[in-house]
């Protein structure tokens, strides 16, 4: 009777980074052994559309990044393995990073097991954050300017109207005329107050 040992590993299949910001690459095992010092954890780098791979981690009892070749000194151990984590961190990832991961934990006797890969993509968040500044400030100067103009527009065109027909009858004015008045002082008074929210609301905050 053979008794066949094995290791159960898990692994994202994909993660998104930033450029600049850590990225953590999960990877959870469970062991039907105890675990011991023979414990190992290797973690492998494969470009896009390339077949070659690269060791980049090294784990047995202590931890050994890569000193090598373009993750030098950019992974760091965020593991523990006696919870079943056997994580880590690429710090200041860049595109150039792009690729799959792989980890690999043995557990003797318990090491026969699956090598799940991670597809990393990392990607720039400044422009996106840009678009989004920009749009957000075109609507707050946008709206409020586009209503003291049109209340502008309207107090003009009324101011002119006013005029040609006080010129028409004379100086005496009608109450048609008062009337006409007392709804000019009106938007007047709400371009004012539009104009003075804008001020508000464009004023650098001291």
């Amino acid at each position: 009777v053979y008794i066949v040992l094995s290791l159960e590993i898990k692994a994202d299949a994909h993660v998104r980074g930033y450029v600049g910001e850590n990225i953590k690459l999960k990877c959870t095992f469970k062991s039907t052994s105890s675990i011991t010092d023979k414990l190992t954890i290797d973690w492998t780098y494969r470009p896009p559309s390339s077949s070659r791979t690269e060791s980049i981690f090294h784990y047995q009892s202590f931890q050994y990044p890569t000193t090598v070749g373009t993750f030098r000194n950019r992974i760091s151990w965020v593991g523990d393995v006696y919870n079943g984590d056997a994580s880590i961190s690429i710090i200041n990832p860049t595109i150039k990073d792009n690729g799959t991961f792989s980890c690999a934990v043995k557990n003797p006797p318990d090491v026969y097991h699956n090598i799940p890969g991670t597809e990393l993509t990392v990607t720039e968040r400044g422009f996106g954050m840009m678009l989004s500044s920009v749009a957000l400030l075109s609507i707050l100067v946008f709206i409020p300017s586009a209503v003291v103009g049109v209340l502008l527009l309207v107090r003009m065109g009324r101011k002119s109207a006013g005029l040609k027909k006080r010129n028409k009858s004379g100086s005496k004015k009608s109450s048609i005329e008062v009337s006409a008045d007392t709804d000019q002082e009106k938007d007047d008074c709400m371009a004012k107050l539009c104009v003075r929210c804008a001020e508000c609301l464009f004023s650098p905050v001291i």
